[in-house]
């Protein structure tokens, strides 16, 4: 699995960083910014697949 993130389309919810923190983070903007595209199995991989579900612009994608 690889998670991309589409900073133009990013509104800045933060719902990436709260529900996958492992994962994402927030820059000085409050756009997406990955911490690691490639999470590890098991509750990383389910946390970054939720945040894909929550994101409220459609910014993060999983690529299997």
């Amino acid at each position: 699995m690889r998670v991309t993130a589409d900073r133009d389309v990013c509104v800045g919810a933060g719902m990436c960083l709260l529900t996958a923190p492992e994962v994402f983070d927030q820059d000085e903007d409050g756009l997406v910014k990955l911490v690691r595209p490639t999470p590890e199995e098991g509750k990383e991989e389910a946390a970054a697949r939720e945040a894909v579900k929550l994101c409220p612009s459609g910014a993060i994608q999983i690529a299997e």
